[in-house]
């Protein structure tokens, strides 16, 4: 970036800062930067300002929880409760007035609301989009809980929740499901209908929650029969706006709204719910970086305000601090990352090249220095049995073809390979027995040991990979892909490999760690059963996976 290039991202940064709802779509990537940031500057108060008057809830004349409530990130002694009021999702601002909405909230032990633990009020502000969260303390941990809202005469559907075991409690298992990449207009999200039936304690979605692209008015591979989608779906999310709309689209899905109500979701993006691809403060395509900032603003804030996220994740501009770390007992500890906020840009183009000096450059990064150093700090302090990442793209090398002139993905870690090398130093060095990774992205299931030394199959194993598929992207899939002897053949730590759509489901003991890679054979039409494709175990203090 030129010195003026970098003038310019500072008044851009410090624009974006500012934004929140009141402007128009703009096709603000075509304007100047001082255009785009007056564009931002104005009119915009801060939430709890008396520029939003209150509305009052008993005047709410339709259903306001249309999107469903989620709960997220367990804590011992508290849980976060989330919902968003929007009578009316498909239109802008989702049918409310541009005023501040009461909701009051119940936390109780039983689904009958008999014995409520907890009972309190948050505010639903315009500024966000009317979406309401609270943070409810004072709770016994390792414990199901159920909540609601209500915002006049209207109550929401009932969520369940759980808070996490104490810390040093001996849990004797824990049960969680990873789930990534679902584009509404690849298909039904039928996977969330069976996982909503599932035992789990805590669901990990690992990114793309939403797709940036047009949507048709027949929902693209949905091929709606009986309604149409506004066409303001039919374009590319740019603006706040935007991408509050594609939230309201995708909320507004039966069987991830039953999901989000059975399970607390512990959520980290990707690239899509923001822009293809991107890296860091880099776009996809030749927007000015300083002007990408402005959509990264939008699209962080957007996701937080839809998402079950604490406090402590909330953006401030395009900025937003989404790594954190969670623990349940002393079973599991949990560093989920942000491979995309951070990274360096991706070497030789974005897609599958032959790697060189660029790629294995030792400066380049996918997580950021201080996101580095946090995840290598974390472990060393860790007594938990297993080390669990949660992260967004293929950790361990994955070469195209079984011969000397293989390519591997550059928007991956093998993009990336000096910073894999430090992570796995930085585990070694902790003394992390149970190193396991998950991830999503690609759009398959794979199983992967990981490797001290990728290039010697005999090399020591010093972890184990579960890469769950999407729930939808990619439509119906096939159990064998085209590329599915070439990948197997090529990669020695490669387990398994499957195409279909579905999740995985992991449960953590004291002894062993069990994986189940659940499918669907069809996405493109609803109602698919749900099977199991394959299950692995890898014994704790001796990792590796084997068949179930």
């Amino acid at each position: 970036m030129t010195p003026d290039q970098s003038t310019r991202a500072t008044e851009l940064r410090a624009a974006a800062r500012l934004l929140e709802p009141g402007v128009g779509r703009r096709r603000f990537l075509t304007g100047t930067a001082a255009a785009a940031a007056l564009a931002f500057a104005v009119n915009l108060p801060a939430a709890g300002t008396a520029s939003a008057a209150e509305v009052d809830a008993r005047r709410i004349t339709e259903d306001p929880f249309t999107l469903g409530v989620a709960s997220g990130d367990p804590h011992p002694a508290s849980v976060l409760i989330w919902t968003r009021l929007a009578p009316r999702p498909y239109e802008p601002g989702g049918g409310l007035p541009r005023g501040r909405v009461e909701v009051r909230w119940e936390v109780a032990r039983d689904e009958r609301f008999r014995r409520i633990e907890r009972r309190g009020s948050a505010t639903a502000h315009p500024e966000f989009a009317h979406s309401v969260r609270a943070e409810v303390r004072g709770l016994d941990s390792d414990r199901r809980y159920y909540y609601r809202f209500r915002a006049g005469s209207w109550t929401s559907p009932v969520g369940r929740t759980r808070t996490a075991p104490a810390p040093g409690a001996r849990t004797s298992s824990l049960a969680l499901a990873a789930v990534s990449c679902q584009a509404y207009h690849d298909g039904y999200f039928t996977a969330y209908r069976h996982l909503a039936a599932e035992d789990v304690d805590v669901v990990f979605h690992l990114g793309d929650y939403l797709y940036e692209y047009a949507v048709t008015a027949t929902g693209g591979a949905r091929d709606y029969t009986d309604r149409r989608l506004p066409a303001h779906y039919n374009r590319e999310t740019v603006t706040l706006e935007d991408y509050r709309l594609r939230y309201a689209l995708y909320k507004s899905d039966p069987d991830l709204r039953a999901a989000h109500a059975a399970h607390p979701f512990v959520v980290t993006w990707d690239d899509h719910e923001t822009e293809n691809n991107y890296a860091g403060g880099t776009p996809e395509n030749d927007v000015p970086p300083e002007e990408f900032l402005l959509r990264r603003a939008a699209a962080y804030r957007a996701y937080w305000e839809n998402q079950p996220l604490r406090t402590p994740q909330r953006p401030t501009g395009p900025d937003m601090r989404l790594y954190r770390r969670l623990t349940f007992g002393r079973l599991a500890q949990f560093d989920i990352l942000d491979t995309r906020q951070y990274r360096s840009d991706q070497a030789y183009g974005d897609g599958w090249r032959t790697p060189g000096p660029e790629s294995e450059d030792p400066a380049r990064t996918m997580t950021g220095a201080a996101q580095e150093r946090w995840l290598t700090d974390g472990w060393r302090a860790s007594n938990a049995t297993w080390n669990v990442v949660p992260q967004q793209v293929t950790f361990a090398r994955r070469r195209d073809v079984p011969t000397d002139a293989f390519k591997l993905s550059m928007d991956s870690w093998d993009g990336y390979p000096a910073s894999r090398q430090r992570v796995l130093a930085g585990a070694e060095a902790a003394g992390v027995d149970n190193l396991m990774v998950l991830t999503g992205d690609v759009h398959v299931s794979y199983a992967f040991d990981l490797k001290k030394d990728f290039d010697d199959p005999a090399s020591r194993t010093v972890g184990t990979e579960i890469v769950t598929t999407s729930v939808s992207s990619g439509k119906d899939g096939a159990d064998r892909p085209a590329n599915w002897e070439n990948q197997t053949r090529a990669n020695p730590h490669l387990k398994h490999y499957n195409g279909r759509r579905g999740y995985a489901l992991v449960t953590l003991g004291a002894q062993q760690a069990r994986a189940d890679f659940r499918t669907v054979a069809a996405v493109t039409t609803p109602g698919a059963p749900v099977t199991t494709a394959a299950s692995f175990v890898t014994e704790a203090g001796n990792p590796g996976l084997t068949p179930a």
